[in-house]
């Protein structure tokens, strides 16, 4: 049980559902759990890159630099992000992918609705 309120930490409470805060993936009856939007707090080492690029998009998402420098590739253009608070909003039917830079990148993702099936599996360790 809760009472409408919820403290945590990006970084930590991230770090244990891959980067994912919020969402419809998070229990049900939980303050998290969402089918109505998506947030991310996506920590990327050096050079990391998207392992498939996201088509058959049918989600709008948004996408804000924290800290870093982000890529987004789009299937006519590269978006760069480089300044803190840069950002790119991209709607259903743009399928991209993504590479962050050469230092740890931070971005938050906020993408609506929350649908099942449209998130990456763990990968294997």
């Amino acid at each position: 049980m809760h009472d409408g309120v919820y403290v945590g930490r990006a970084g930590p409470d991230g770090a244990a559902n891959q980067g994912w805060l919020l969402g419809h993936f998070m229990p049900k009856g939980e303050l998290l759990h969402s089918v109505d939007v998506e947030v991310k707090w996506g920590v990327h080492p050096p050079g990391d890159r998207r392992v498939a690029w996201a088509t058959g998009e049918v989600r709008t998402a948004l996408l804000v630099l924290i800290r870093g420098s982000f890529d987004i590739e789009l299937r006519d253009r590269t978006v760069l992000l480089r300044e803190p608070g840069d950002y790119v909003v991209w709607g259903p039917g743009q399928d991209h992918s993504w590479q962050a830079g050469d230092v740890e990148t931070v971005v938050l993702t906020v993408r609506w609705p929350s649908l099942p099936g449209w998130r990456l599996p763990p990968p294997a360790l």
